[in-house]
């Protein structure tokens, strides 16, 4: 769900060691470890809101797979839960100097009639720093929209 466009906080760090890839997303401030070193998943009894993602790549593609999801994981919006066979297969392929296409595949026949792809450009921006996810001074939009609501109220 973080790499999905929102309304605001759709940033992301990507940074590789030698041995894993780095995945930091500014919305809800979340960081995957992804493995490159061919261990296997964890046990499917240890599930996690973001899974169990294992790396490896395909030429210049970088391929991750992703398992041992909860069935409490909420996917998009509506309530949309999905179920512990849930399943993701992520490409990142490089198109362009600071340009990869994110490819993702999510796979859940409890929850969906077959699999389905989803794909957009990410494009690498040096001035978008990542904020942190937080309330903090300075975010008026509640401020504002109460006294909005009082304004209203007084007519």
């Amino acid at each position: 769900g973080s790499m999905m466009p929102a309304i605001y906080g759709n940033a992301y760090q990507i940074m590789q060691t030698p041995d894993s890839v780095v995945i930091r997303y500014e919305m809800i401030h979340e960081t995957r470890v992804i493995p490159l070193d061919g261990r296997p998943h964890v046990s499917k009894a240890i599930r996690g809101y973001l899974g169990d993602a294992r790396g490896h790549w395909e030429g210049n593609t970088l391929v991750v797979e992703t398992t041992n999801f909860t069935n409490r994981t909420h996917f998009g919006y509506n309530n949309r839960y999905n179920s512990e066979s849930f399943t993701l297969t992520e490409r990142f392929t490089p198109m362009a100097p600071g340009r990869l296409q994110w490819e993702v595949t999510f796979n859940d026949p409890e929850v969906w009639t077959r699999p389905f792809t989803f794909a957009m450009p990410l494009t690498r921006d040096d001035t978008q720093q990542i904020f942190e996810y937080a309330c903090h001074e300075g975010n008026l939009g509640l401020e504002h929209i109460l006294t909005a609501a009082r304004a209203e109220e007084k007519r």
